[in-house]
């Protein structure tokens, strides 16, 4: 992991930005959300950010209204906190609304000398927007879908979202997503069976096989500080530089990636 040419950046809800920030590293609040109106929400803060960058979510917007209201709302909310950039990340597959939004947002932030962070679905409304691919797989290769976004997009665009993956797959397993598991519930379960686990160089993630009296084969896909140096250096090599990190996610992990202690 060389982070004397890459960039992370710790995407944080309201209520760990103290502890988040002792890393030194950029912060992404994960307080913001697009709702009726269309209206810039915010959650409460225990203190106001200043600098950063601002994550917005979506809240069931219902696409109506006029949506440069909300574009004015994002611009104002950064320049009051300083933010330098802003991540955005709707739930819902792209409409007229969102990708208005996305064109005026694109416009104003590029002015501004600003970075604008967009989610992989929404990545043919904006020619400058850094594109956010996430490492999470359940098939393939993710060598493949690394080169395969960096040949898309060009590598300088690219960000790669490390989503820590602990799952768990019935046997065969038809759709791409398993039952989620809590970082309690997969130690507890390594614990109970004692596995052979072994690493996938495809998924760039560890594995294990279970049986279940009641349902019968299970597959547990998950991450730990290994496999994520491995899906950095992964993307280092196709030329991506920069990353998000889930605060909230990988806390546990960031002082062995790091090298620091989290007080």
């Amino acid at each position: 992991m060389n982070q004397s040419t890459s960039q992370f950046i710790l995407v944080t809800p309201p209520n760990h930005i103290q502890a988040a920030s002792s890393y030194r590293l950029p912060l992404a609040h994960m307080a913001y959300r697009i709702g009726n109106g269309p209206h810039l929400y915010r959650a409460q803060f225990p203190a106001m950010p200043k600098g950063g960058l601002m994550m917005i979510g979506e809240d069931n917007f219902d696409g109506q209204g006029d949506v440069t209201v909300f574009c004015r709302e994002v611009i104002r909310e950064c320049q009051a906190r300083g933010f330098t950039g802003i991540l955005f990340d709707p739930e819902s597959a792209p409409s007229p609304a969102l990708s208005k939004i996305i064109s005026i947002l694109s416009e104003q932030i590029t002015r501004r000398g600003w970075s604008f962070y967009l989610s992989e679905a929404y990545s043919n409304y904006s020619d400058n927007a850094r594109i956010l691919v996430s490492s999470a797989i359940s098939g393939g290769s993710l060598h493949q879908r690394l080169s395969a976004a960096a040949d898309r997009y060009g590598a300088q665009r690219v960000t790669l979202c490390i989503d820590r993956s602990a799952e768990d797959f019935f046997l065969p397993a038809s759709r791409g997503s398993g039952r989620p598991l809590s970082r309690e519930e997969l130690q507890q379960k390594i614990k109970a069976i004692s596995p052979s686990i072994f690493f996938s160089h495809e998924l760039c993630a560890h594995y294990f096989t279970y049986m279940n009296r009641d349902n019968g084969a299970h597959f547990v896909l998950f991450d730990d500080v290994g496999s994520i140096r491995k899906k950095i250096a992964l993307a280092e090599q196709a030329g991506i530089r920069r990353f998000l990190l889930f605060y909230h996610r990988v806390d546990d992990l960031l002082p062995e990636l790091f090298g620091t202690s989290n007080p």
